[in-house]
């Protein structure tokens, strides 16, 4: 399948009589000598990044609208971007995957977002459901779990967040009680991406039921497969934006899981948990990029062909200089993602840039897509027009993997620890 990556770029050029998933060569992308400080891409980057693109353009805006109203689950894109090798890019090339590194992800990230963040935000979650099992696993786990969906376009989820723990994970109540070889979890999770669709969850439960315990110990991590007995699915939530995201509360009632489905062991889940945001929330803030340089673009060509007091709009001053501050955003933000992004693939811990990358983005994209609706006026608040599903997406990268001011409290306390060292 990744053997495709190493032809010409004739293969983009013919983009729409190639499958990846036909391909039957083991993956194995060729890595390029680490250079010094660049902005240039690889080549196999510029042709992932074009194939998104593309991909994103042709394929996903013409039917995003439709989507958003519908609230469908957009299942025949999920399937073609599983296809063209654009899903699940973090899974191992041991369990049949592309290996690729956080970098990488997150290029194609921004360019599916620019399309429509409801379908990257279904794919993306895969990566999240996926990252503590890539982590944390062992080779058995990881070849049974992460293999399987390299076989067929499935989905996975990350059960965390609860009705009354989201960006206090501590506070987790779902119970995990250990009887012979299996335990026994009780519990409800909340707000949980692809919670319908998923085949398999990764499920964090406290394990220690003894409050005094400190995080770090009380949790466990579990993979539960989605169809155990117990496993009660809710209705699909009707949220703000982002709507044809599958987003659903799930109650787990006396499920039996297999100790071979802990990760690590006992005790370990809080910081698998966490770990995995170093990894994702990069590619989060890259999707917020890509939905701000799609607000950007749309109230661009929009400025260049309303007119107003005999003018076009671009040509007054107070547009063009909304514009320009709109632009420095954007390009600033995804310098941030690409920092956290490098300094993950790069085998160091990416905490303080993870944050400001996810934490700055996530305001941009809100800031740049209210700003596209202002250019766009009255037009803008009308569903005819794309901002406003724009705006309406956007809120939610203020909220999800980690909330605005839960970025802030990382980045203090990262930002005066190297002080206090």
């Amino acid at each position: 399948m990744a053997a495709l990556f190493r032809r010409s770029s004739g293969v983009l050029r013919s983009f729409g009589h190639f499958d990846w998933r036909s391909q039957h060569t083991k993956a194995a992308l060729q890595r390029e000598p680490r250079l010094g400080f660049s902005f240039e891409f690889t080549e196999q980057q510029k042709e992932f990044q074009a194939t998104a693109r593309k991909f994103a353009r042709e394929e996903i805006i013409p039917v995003a609208l439709e989507y958003d109203k519908t609230g469908e689950y957009p299942v025949p894109l999920i399937k073609r971007a599983w296809e063209l090798g654009l899903m699940n890019t973090h899974i191992p090339e041991q369990c049949g995957g592309l290996g690729l590194g956080t970098f990488d992800a997150c290029l194609i990230t921004e360019e599916l977002a620019y399309g429509c963040t409801g379908v990257q935000t279904a794919i993306e979650a895969n990566s999240l459901g996926q990252m503590p099992v890539i982590i944390a696993g062992n080779d058995q786990q990881q070849k049974k779990y992460l293999g399987r969906m390299t076989e067929e376009p499935l989905m996975c989820a990350y059960c965390v967040t609860e009705p009354g723990a989201g960006s206090d994970v501590a506070g987790i109540k779902t119970r995990a009680e250990k009887k012979g070889d299996e335990y026994i979890i009780n519990g409800q999770k909340m707000w949980i991406t692809n919670g319908g669709k998923a085949n398999w969850y990764f499920l964090l439960a406290r394990s220690d039921l003894d409050p005094k315990t400190p995080a770090s110990k009380a949790f466990t991590g579990f993979i539960v497969e989605a169809d155990t007995p117990g496993v009660q699915i809710g209705r699909k939530e009707l949220n703000m934006g982002q709507r044809c995201s599958d987003t659903r509360g799930i109650v787990f009632e006396d499920v039996k899981v297999p100790k071979e489905n802990v990760l690590i062991g006992e005790g370990a889940g809080f910081k698998i948990a966490m770990g995995a945001f170093d990894k994702t929330r990069p590619p989060v803030a890259a999707g917020a990029v890509g939905l701000a340089q799609r607000a950007l673009d749309e109230a661009t060509k929009y400025a260049l062909e309303r007119k107003t007091f005999g003018r076009l709009l671009v040509e007054h001053q107070g547009v063009s200089f909304l514009l320009a501050e709109m632009a420095m955003k954007v390009e600033l933000a995804r310098l941030g993602y690409q920092r956290a992004a490098w300094e993950v693939d790069s085998g160091r811990r990416n905490t303080y840039y993870a944050s400001i990358a996810k934490a700055f983005a996530g305001d941009i994209a809100n800031q740049i897509a209210s700003d596209a609706v202002q250019i766009f006026g009255g037009n803008g608040f009308n569903t005819e027009y794309p901002v406003e599903k724009l705006m309406r997406d956007a809120k939610i990268y203020q909220i999800y993997e980690g909330t605005a001011q839960v970025q802030r409290i990382i980045i203090a306390r990262e930002h005066v620890g190297r002080y206090k060292k």
